[in-house]
């Protein structure tokens, strides 16, 4: 499973509205107020504008990406010790520490996300030096919410990689992008099921691969649900699928509210899909969901993580940035865990103690009744 991690940096690119840099008096003692810049060279370098402003007597933190559009970053904690300079992204497990120059006009320090450190520098903007933050794009139309879409085009190639796991399901632009998927990766995609909770008819569903490249035929960006639909129209038109729904009692995982509360963070990041990836993080993998609800979060976990199906219970709304730092076990991830630097030595919880710790949730072992799809027919797909 390659697409385990992306980096700070192509987040942020993906990421929405725009500020300008703004002019600023002399600095006062002490008072960091103003757009601050720096290069970040990790790998291709980066430029990005902090603006640090005071309010309530505490400091805040926006974070800007200078070379691209970009929907901008608050930071979840700051703080100023004599002329040490703290921020943490919680949601980017992102921190940066600086120290502050004895004229206040710089500060040197290091840029840590998860394991990775990398220098950076930055200097207090002045008007004639500030870097312009480009406008930001406008953010995609939704589709109608009431719109039943299919797939315009749809194009099926098979993948000869001999990879294991799907690389990426994905939505790019217009077009649904599945690269190293499975007919078991659409149906459970389509479904929202686990594989366990597929009774398959054929052997080759898991072991054939395809790439997929797909159009809506309505205007405007599908959410997840819609997705859903189209994947679930395109199964029954290429791959002739055909099946019926039971509920039997399997072995699965049920996700509650904890007794203590969750400790979720409202997102703050626009759209209507989801977002949910791994990174290195201190001393195990973090999980990453971005503007997700707990059903985006429990198909995540079925889907890419645990072994059996994960059932939502919480009765938590809304959507959520969170981050869950754990040791993945090797029954996790298909068998096949996210490989770990070797410098980093594992001494996070395991998962279901870092939900609890961290979350605020309760994930639980339990036999309980889920939904199955039984296949009843199916098809190698049809030509492009």
């Amino acid at each position: 499973m390659k697409k385990w991690m992306l980096s700070l940096v192509a987040l942020v690119v993906l990421l929405a509205p725009t500020m300008r840099a703004q002019t600023a008096a002399p600095p006062a003692p002490g008072d960091l107020s103003g757009n601050w810049q720096g290069t970040l060279n990790a790998g291709k370098g980066v430029r990005f504008v902090v603006k640090i402003a005071k309010a309530d007597k505490a400091w805040t933190v926006t974070l800007f990406n200078a070379d691209q559009a970009s929907q901008s970053l608050n930071a979840s904690s700051v703080s100023l010790e004599g002329s040490t300079f703290k921020f943490k992204v919680d949601l980017m497990s992102m921190s940066y520490v600086g120290k502050l120059s004895a004229d206040g006009k710089s500060m040197s320090g290091t840029w840590t996300q998860g394991t990775q450190v990398t220098p950076l520098d930055m200097v207090r903007a002045t008007p004639e030096t500030a870097w312009a933050i480009p406008e930001a794009p406008k953010p995609p139309t939704p589709m109608a919410a009431n719109a039943d879409p299919s797939f315009d085009v749809a194009t099926i190639k098979p993948n000869p990689s001999g990879k294991p796991s799907i690389q990426g399901l994905t939505l790019q632009g217009r077009h649904l992008v599945v690269v190293n998927g499975s007919l078991d990766d659409l149906v459970t995609f389509a479904y929202s099921l686990h594989v366990k909770q597929v009774v398959k008819a054929t052997g080759w569903m898991d072991s054939d691969r395809y790439d997929i490249d797909a159009v809506p035929d309505q205007p405007g960006t599908p959410n997840v649900d819609q997705m859903r639909i189209m994947v679930r129209k395109l199964l029954a038109d290429r791959f002739a699928l055909k099946f019926h729904q039971e509920k039997r009692d399997l072995s699965a995982y049920v996700l509650t509210a904890g007794k203590t509360g969750q400790k979720l963070t409202p997102t703050q990041v626009k759209g209507n899909l989801p977002g949910f990836f791994a990174s290195p993080g201190t001393g195990g993998l973090t999980l990453h969901l971005i503007n997700g609800t707990m059903s985006d979060f429990t198909s995540f976990l079925q889907m890419l993580v645990l072994d059996k199906p994960v059932v939502d219970q919480t009765g938590i709304t809304g959507r959520f940035d969170s981050n869950v730092t754990f040791t993945p076990d090797q029954a996790q991830f298909n068998g096949n865990p996210p490989k770990l630097p070797k410098a980093d030595v594992p001494d996070a919880s395991d998962l279901f103690t870092a939900i609890q710790l961290q979350m605020g949730l309760k994930l639980a072992a339990e036999k309980t009744a889920v939904d199955v799809v039984v296949i009843d027919h199916v098809e190698k797909p049809s030509p492009n």
